[in-house]
């Protein structure tokens, strides 16, 4: 509750760097400067001038990039944005490091490094952490730094609640976010992500939005994704053929996240799961979820029932289950949660502390021998959840590595991608973590 004034309290502000400086980032960069206590020291991006760019459109003056290297940054507090990544995470005056690429290969390259140079990390490339989030915790854990999830991301936010839900003795039935689904979006390409989503072209460009990662929202993938890496800090189970976005509104979410032997959708309680704004006819939902997060609880006592009826909340029929929510998530407007919870509290913003889920790579299209995977959001593949039991035993190619591998086998429409159907380089720190979390995976 006084995180605001612990943060004012600080003697310095808390020096970060960051890497990719695209929409998340530029969201940050909107709030920055209104908080004295953060200092962003250093920012890298592939295309420097980019970030400048960017930084402007959000008001930054000019001057605040007049230097030529981190330690005068440091010292004067401007900001020094390169492309030098290495330079950024081994720099000694860096506490935090925050990797917003969106690159999940190159995330896990940049987070590992900066653990060895003793940084603690926010990773915001929730794609990485869907495919070995909980290897990253505990080579984390082994630095003595602190590895994070995001805030303003849909899975913090979540997990946040179902914290809150246990914290006050409750039993989390149900944990996961909003969005908009329909069937046929699992098709979608960047080529036709804007009509589905409901954006002009022109709306698009104003913002600089990346087609190919709107697209991973809009065809299941980073629903996928982020529902993997909820299951995954909160210990909480997969579905076992992927998401089954079942259509509601925010009332709605008590009686659909049940278990189906009580009328709801899930196979058991404790899960995962997404709720669509629209009825399977494309309807809009009144007053839905699809840009917020929510947790199912249970009253387990018939006085605790009573106090639900007491207090006039929405629950389902039976009066067992209620919802707690937030309706919205404001991207990288909320990061600062995330610095000053580390640079304050020493404590992230949620982790991965098991490997439950995992998110697969499943074909959009009939797929041919020597045809490059694209990864999530692309033209080729989309990614879906299953237990991580599910995925190890049938060797499972998960999403975060579908990128650039050339396959080596035909696959069909709808078919789940393995290990076996694609040439992956060895020698990518990224495939070796993963492949060293499988490893020490207990079927």
């Amino acid at each position: 509750m006084n995180l605001f004034t612990l943060l004012n309290s600080r003697s310095k502000p808390i020096p970060i760097g960051i890497i990719g400086a695209g929409k998340f980032a530029t969201m940050f960069f909107a709030q920055a400067l209104k908080i004295p206590s953060i200092h962003i020291v250093g920012v890298v991006d592939l295309y420097p001038e980019n970030a400048k760019s960017n930084m402007e459109m959000v008001d930054w003056d000019t001057s605040a990039f007049e230097t030529n290297n981190l330690s005068n940054a440091f010292s004067s507090g401007k900001t020094f944005i390169s492309d030098d990544w290495e330079a950024l995470v081994s720099h000694e005056s860096i506490e935090i490091i925050i990797e917003c690429t969106g690159n999940p290969i190159s995330a896990v390259k940049h987070c590992l490094s900066a653990f060895k140079n003793q940084k603690n990390v926010i990773n915001v490339t929730v794609e990485a952490d869907a495919f070995c989030g909980f290897a990253l915790s505990q080579k984390a854990k082994d630095a003595g730094v602190i590895y994070s999830m995001a805030y303003g991301d849909q899975p913090a936010l979540t997990c946040e609640l179902v914290d809150w839900a246990r914290t006050c003795g409750f039993n989390v039935v149900a944990a996961g976010r909003g969005h908009k689904w329909l069937k046929h979006y699992q098709k979608s390409t960047p080529d036709t992500v804007w009509d589905y989503w409901g954006l002009t072209k022109e709306q698009a460009e104003r913002g600089r939005l990346n087609p190919k990662m709107f697209n991973a929202f809009l065809d299941g993938s980073k629903p996928s994704i982020e529902s993997v890496a909820i299951a995954n800090t909160a210990n909480l189970s997969s579905p076992s053929n992927g998401l089954i976005f079942p259509s509601g509104g925010i009332d709605d979410i008590p009686t659909l996240m049940r278990p189906i032997s009580e009328g709801g959708i899930l196979e058991g309680k404790g899960m995962v799961d997404v709720v669509s704004c629209l009825t399977p006819d494309g309807k809009q939902i009144p007053y839905d979820i699809r840009k917020g997060v929510w947790v199912v609880f249970e009253a387990d006592t018939e006085y605790l029932q009573n106090c639900f009826e007491e207090y006039k909340v929405v629950t389902d029929p039976s009066g067992k289950y209620m919802s707690l929510y937030k309706r919205w998530h404001l991207i990288g407007l909320e990061l600062a949660i995330s610095i000053a919870s580390i640079g304050i509290r020493k404590e992230a913003t949620g982790a991965s502390t098991c490997f439950n889920a995992d998110c697969v790579a499943i074909a959009k299209r009939n797929l041919k021998v020597g045809e490059i995977l694209d990864g999530e959001g692309g033209y080729t593949v989309s990614g879906g959840i299953r237990p991580a039991t599910t995925s190890i035993k049938n060797n499972y190619l998960p999403l975060g590595l579908a990128h650039n591998v050339s396959l080596i086998n035909p696959i069909y429409d709808g078919q789940i991608v393995t290990w076996n159907d694609v040439k992956v380089d060895p020698n990518l720190i990224a495939y070796n973590l993963r492949k060293e979390m499988e490893d020490n995976f207990d079927l």
